[in-house]
């Protein structure tokens, strides 16, 4: 059994669904510190909602500055940080029945890791946590920070997890440059796909008033859904942007509808609809609420609109970290990977607040979140071997 294979194993061992950790944090966090990584817990959210969170950092050792003034100026830059980013939590188990093996029994058939967890995410972690001793072994001076940033509260509300760390990372002026979150983000094989990008997530909360009635005498009241319908279908017809070479254009999608009381033969009076945003890059949250809220002006509509910011896209456009993954990928694979911006949203939109370069790279996602989730047995060495050459393709870059 591998290190890496026997680190994930114990990581699913432990049950956490959010906002539990089970323990995961700590077990990383002693083998971090067995490398040098300062480790700090960061505990947040209400009692019944305690989240765990864990900063992790090993700083290149302090320059010497007498030695530093017989070598060139270049010596003295400060050291790029290059961050690991992930989650403890897991998701429910859903129906235990359903399950060939107990959820959180690690087991193995036909050449696959079960468990939840197993592919979102502590595989990722337990690659990340390998490839980087594998480094220091190796390198034992290198030229680069390293950090780790794991939440239990990914797959909740998130309110209390990478959220809480970057304001705090903010607050203190820490600078990181390089991020990658461990999010399962290929398809078929470890390493045909990584995320440069994810799209902006908004929400809004529409209520539109009218007058309630019997449904008899319409002339005698407003019906809320009949006046909105018009504005309704004038918005799905909306081209909101064209996107751009990494996104596709911003979409608008309702997802709830309510009104009426549940009679037969009452007019509501008001209706309440639920919609979102996935907008691109070339959109911003003021200018859709803004172009939103003229057409239902234009309708002549009394209504009260709620917004909820989810997250802001975020992009990594070709540069040093996303050709330091191409060609770790490359170079352990032999795969062309495909840079892409689809699915749902990742805590990367918090981390890209603070860091300007994050990209979410992790094994196949086909049975995430599912009953009997699993990982190929055969794609985690190479998944450790790809994050461990990132490291040491940035540390190239940082000692030319």
């Amino acid at each position: 059994m591998t290190e890496t294979l026997y680190l994930a194993e114990q990581l699913i061992a432990r049950a956490s669904v959010t906002p539990l950790d089970g323990g995961c944090q700590e077990l990383i966090a002693k083998r971090l510190t067995a490398c040098g990584f300062v480790c700090e817990s960061i505990v947040s959210g209400p009692d019944d909602f305690r989240v765990t969170n864990l900063w992790a950092k090993r700083a290149v050792a302090p320059v010497d500055i007498a030695q530093a003034a017989t070598n060139s100026i270049a010596s003295t830059k400060p050291a790029k940080t290059l961050v690991f980013a992930g989650h403890t939590d897991v998701v429910p188990t859903g129906p235990l029945d359903q399950w060939t093996s107990p959820p959180f029994t690690p087991s193995h058939r036909d050449g696959k890791l079960y468990g939840r967890g197993a592919a979102d995410m502590k595989t990722s972690l337990a690659a990340f946590v390998v490839a980087v001793e594998e480094f220091i072994a190796a390198h034992p001076q290198p030229q680069l920070n390293i950090g780790f940033l794991l939440t239990s509260d990914e797959e909740g509300p998130a309110n209390d997890g990478t959220v809480v760390v970057c304001n705090t990372l903010k607050a203190r002026g820490e600078v990181l440059d390089y991020c990658i979150v461990g999010e399962p983000t290929s398809v078929e094989r470890t390493g045909d796909m990584i995320k440069n990008g994810r799209r902006g997530t908004m929400s809004g909360k529409l209520t539109v008033k009218g007058v309630q009635g019997h449904i008899a005498y319409p002339h005698m009241a407003r019906n809320p859904i009949h006046l909105v319908a018009p504005a309704l279908a004038e918005l799905v017809g909306v081209q909101w942007d064209d996107g751009n070479a990494f996104f596709p254009p911003t979409t608008w999608q309702v997802s709830n509808i309510h009104g009426g009381t549940g009679a037969s033969n009452v007019i509501p009076g008001d209706v309440v609809i639920d919609f979102n945003f996935r907008f691109s890059t070339e959109s911003t949250p003021e200018s859709l609420q803004s172009r939103l809220t003229k057409v239902l002006q234009k309708h002549g509509l009394e209504f009260d609109l709620a917004w909820t910011i989810g997250g802001l896209p975020f992009l990594t456009t070709p540069g040093p970290l996303v050709d330091a993954v191409r060609e770790a990928i490359l170079a352990e694979t032999g795969v062309q990977t495909q840079l892409s911006t689809t699915g749902g949203t990742s805590d990367g939109r918090f981390i890209a607040q603070i860091c300007p370069q994050v990209i979410e790279f992790g094994p196949p996602n086909a049975t995430i979140h599912k009953i009997n989730e699993h990982v190929a047995v055969s794609d985690i060495e190479p998944l450790k071997n790809i994050y461990r050459r990132v490291l040491e393709n940035l540390n190239q870059q940082a000692s030319a």
